[in-house]
């Protein structure tokens, strides 16, 4: 039996302020422990093949992430290009919008609109082959993050299925996942919004 204290509710409007004192208490560890999750979902991503491709996920992640790295990009583009398609798991089908939602708060918004958006943009490269608007993305042509999403697809995203491209360990990333998500989430200093970010230097 489960000793730990428990909310005297069943249903969520009957709580007081004590049950809500207590689960925020109990909350706590529980974010701390969210860059934990995701390098573990990172992990699972590694163990089967990514079907169809010469790579898994993870290495598809790693080499984006060496890639961002190698051009000289910042944390937060590093990040975003390590967790990219961490929602592939879940959600195959919005991958990209799921994967947006777990670094939005932590992130610069360009960095989260570029990550939510890569997957219409992506349909440049094999569009046409499935019958799809190859060009679907240039309903976004005036967005101000529209060369950011394009820049980040072709250097980071679109060419890292390379089973040959020397790319870093999960470990070399671990410090930088660690790092982003200790942020406070949704501060504005970090989240800059209406800034639009250089990819690389």
């Amino acid at each position: 039996m489960n000793d730990s204290p428990t909310v005297s509710f069943t249903q969520m409007k009957d709580g007081t302020k004590e049950d809500y004192d207590l689960l925020e208490k109990l909350e706590k560890p529980y974010l701390g422990m969210t860059a934990a999750r995701i390098l573990d979902e990172l992990r699972r991503q590694g163990e089967t093949s990514l079907e169809g491709y010469k790579i898994t996920r993870l290495d598809h992640a790693l080499q984006a992430a060496t890639r961002a790295k190698r051009d000289g990009a910042d944390i937060d583009w590093i990040v975003a290009a390590l967790l990219h398609d961490i929602g592939d798991g879940l959600a195959p089908q919005n991958h990209d919008r799921f994967s947006a939602e777990v670094i939005r708060p932590f992130v610069r918004w360009d960095v989260a609109w570029v990550v939510e958006h890569h997957g219409i943009f992506q349909m440049l490269y094999y569009g046409r082959h499935y019958g799809w608007d190859e060009n679907a993305r240039d309903e976004y042509k005036d967005h101000p993050c529209f060369d950011s999403c394009a820049t980040f697809c072709e250097l980071w995203d679109q060419s890292s299925f390379d089973p040959m491209y020397d790319q870093g360990t999960l470990e070399e990333f671990e410090p930088l996942v660690h790092e982003v998500f200790a942020r406070k989430a949704y501060d504005k200093d970090v989240l800059r919004e209406g800034y639009v970010s250089p990819l690389t230097r």
